[in-house]
């Protein structure tokens, strides 16, 4: 039975990936997932797994050497899948030294801890051990409005305390296989929506505030665009990179779903009153007069577009899910989880809304 370790797996996109993974494998395989339960890790993410005899749950800042340490010596780790970061732009303005901490010395500790795990007296290292790093297409900086798309071979240029952090991983990964040979693969992934995304992003919070008749707040003019990509069609890339990458490659991962943010503000709101039963109340307020355009975000990169011929090429990945299909999964996924989105919006969550969007 192969294990996996999994850090920040009560997150999004670590929660639908071992959602993802389980589905697949079943009992073929054993996951142990490592999360510091921020306020984006919630337990309740995996509530449906939690009882499984393969399944485990460690408590754990990836910054605990020790902690790490500890779980490398207790298991036999076959695969490290490193989702663990802070990951949200305007928090990292406000506070750039926790995005330092989590993303760089996070990184630092998962690839020395596996590294003393898995390398052998020669300095090589053990057979089917592998390490991989899931990072962002934010590292390449911002694209022209008109044109062109970040490969593989896109140098970096962060423009956010977020994005360079993630730079600054991205680059430790890749000293680490350069220096030792190590056993690594990185991903680059655009923009991600689905099911357990908490609403601090565009698309949960957009959801969220049109069903209560909230303001929709959108940054600018609204034009900046992003790549979407619904993230059962991310856990499957990372599974495939895993089985079929060619170790030490980087592989970028996108939807080919390129939108403005005010496209998907309006295409919320049009699938919402699709979807909500004629005589919904909700139905009255849900219309393009809650959009708000507030001030523009420091730094904000205009376009982010990514070229994913490298992973269709060679390991035969291309995203599944069209937005139009998505949002509607998306969707009713929150209509049937509000006890979820009532209980991640409280408390915290509101003061940090209120000073972001001066409410």
């Amino acid at each position: 039975m192969r294990t996996y370790l999994v850090t920040g797996g009560a997150g999004f996109i670590g929660s639908n990936y071992i959602h993802y993974m389980f589905d697949k494998y079943d009992k073929d395989i054993r996951i142990i997932n490592v999360d510091a339960l921020t306020y984006a890790g919630n337990p309740e993410n995996l509530k449906d797994i939690e009882k499984r005899d393969n399944y485990a749950f460690v408590k754990a800042d990836i910054c605990d050497k020790d902690a790490i340490e500890k779980i490398f010596k207790e298991n036999d780790i076959d695969r490290v899948v490193h989702f663990a970061a802070e990951s949200h732009v305007d928090r990292s303005i406000k506070d750039p030294e926790v995005f330092v901490r989590t993303n760089v010395l996070g990184t630092a500790v998962m690839l020395n801890q596996a590294k003393a795990a898995w390398e052998l007296p020669d300095g090589s290292f053990m057979k089917d051990k592998k390490f991989l790093h899931v990072s962002t297409d934010e590292v390449y900086g911002s694209l022209s409005e008109d044109g062109g798309f970040f490969y593989e071979t896109t140098p970096y240029s962060p423009h956010s305390p977020y994005s360079a952090s993630k730079a600054g991983s991205d680059m430790l990964v890749k000293a680490y296989m350069d220096t030792y040979g190590f056993p690594a693969n990185i991903t680059n992934c655009s923009n991600n929506y689905g099911p357990y995304q908490f609403p601090e992003k565009l698309i949960p919070l957009m959801i969220n505030n049109a069903l209560n008749g909230k303001k929709l707040p959108v940054y600018g003019d609204g034009k900046n665009v992003r790549d979407w990509l619904y993230v059962a069609d991310h856990a499957k890339a990372i599974d495939m990179v895993q089985e079929k990458g060619r170790l030490f490659e980087t592989y970028n991962v996108g939807g080919h779903n390129e939108m403005q943010n005010i496209e998907i503000v309006k295409i919320i709101i049009e699938t919402l009153n699709e979807m909500l039963p004629p005589d919904d109340p909700r139905k009255e307020h849900i219309n393009t007069d809650l959009i708000t355009y507030v001030e523009d975000r420091k730094g904000h990169d205009r376009r982010y577009a990514i070229a994913p011929d490298k992973i269709k090429n060679e390991i035969g990945w291309e995203p599944e899910t069209s937005f139009r299909e998505g949002i509607k999964l998306t969707i009713r996924w929150y209509f049937e989880h509000k006890e979820w989105m009532d209980n991640v919006t409280s408390g915290d969550y509101l003061d940090y809304y209120r000073s972001m969007y001066k409410e």
